[in-house]
């Protein structure tokens, strides 16, 4: 059964945006991360077409995202390390945990398990051990295949804790035995080679998401929605639309009613402030997103019921409209939409 809504993904335009991360990251591997299904994109697909492209470090935040998409070929991270529960399936998978606790690391090693990552705390208090633990010897005889820090404002390039993580992470590298070292995402990227270490890790940028200034215009969207009309229906001046009636006309309009609302993940908070494409030409999302519905004005425009309407791909755009941060816009697209590559 076809969806009446749908997501068009450019495959082309989420391997051009690896290439352009790995390039920045110099001599450093650039891997993915690909947790929440492909921030919402779909992981199988994106997995696919990055390590047809050459890439081959993934990073997923649950074993069960990593049952899903593990593979021989392909180094596979579980960033929320194992817990005891995990254990029976960390036995079977190729997929090494991020141990980030004492705890954590004393399950591996009473296991007798083999490669891991380790996550090290240095100033974002998330998680990750702290590096005097690992000074003190917590990690010695453990095979550590990476050891890595995640940046608290990275898209801040100016902020001073960055140096401040990046020196800490430095400085307890050798001691770690770690084979590689990672540190920067997305926006870590732009802060130039510093901060890339042996790996990068990419998320958002990957998808069209634009974290920082530095990446403005090297990235391309990757997802666009897009709706079947339901209605097209003729409201006249004063007349007024949606839930709560917050928007009226100003004149004899036209509008446009889709089958798109938040329950798709089309956020309510794109009520009268969102963009919608009729092929090149922008119309405004009009009156209240309710969960199923929303309404565009397409007054002189030839859009007619069953015709298909396009939302803003441009997440950097999307965000500033909503005040809804870009990776809430992907990683919450819903399940009735038809994911459609191309």
């Amino acid at each position: 059964m076809n969806a009446p809504n749908r997501l068009r993904l450019d495959g082309a335009a989420l391997v051009e945006n690896w290439r352009t991360l790995a390039r920045m990251s110099g001599c450093a591997a650039c891997g993915a991360a690909v947790k929440a299904d492909g921030y919402g994109l779909g992981a199988t697909a994106v997995v696919k077409r990055l390590a047809d492209a050459g890439c081959r470090d993934f990073f997923v935040a649950t074993w069960a995202e990593a049952a899903a998409l593990a593979r021989p070929d392909l180094s596979l991270s579980v960033l929320h390390g194992v817990r005891a529960a995990d254990m029976p399936i960390a036995t079977r998978i190729a997929a090494r945990p991020v141990l980030s606790t004492p705890a954590q690391i004393q399950r591996w090693r009473e296991a007798g398990m083999g490669a891991c990552d380790v996550m090290v705390d240095t100033g974002m208090n998330r998680l990750g051990v702290a590096p005097d633990d690992i000074a003190s010897g917590l990690l010695d005889g453990l095979q550590v295949e990476t050891l890595m820090s995640h940046l608290a404002s990275a898209e801040e390039a100016g902020a001073s804790i960055n140096e401040r993580q990046r020196a800490a992470l430095r400085s307890i590298a050798d001691r770690s035995g770690a084979r590689r070292v990672s540190l920067a995402n997305s926006a870590g990227v732009a802060l130039g080679s510093d901060y890339a270490f042996d790996l990068t890790r990419p998320g958002i940028a990957l998808y069209g998401g634009v974290p920082c200034p530095r990446l403005s215009g090297l990235i391309r969207p990757v997802a666009t929605i897009q709706a079947e009309v339901l209605q097209r229906r003729e409201v006249p001046a004063g007349g007024r639309v949606g839930y709560n009636l917050t928007w009226t006309a100003k004149r004899d309009s036209s509008v446009a009613v889709v089958n798109l609302g938040y329950a798709d993940g089309y956020r309510r908070a794109f009520s009268n402030c969102g963009t919608a494409f009729v092929g090149d030409v922008a119309v405004p999302v009009i009156g209240r997103v309710s969960m199923d519905l929303t309404a565009v004005d397409v007054t002189s425009l030839d859009v007619s019921e069953g015709d298909w309407i396009s939302f803003d791909s441009d997440l950097a755009h999307a965000s500033a409209a909503s005040d809804v941060s870009q990776y809430e816009l992907l990683t919450g697209l819903g399940r009735r939409f038809d994911r459609i590559w191309s």
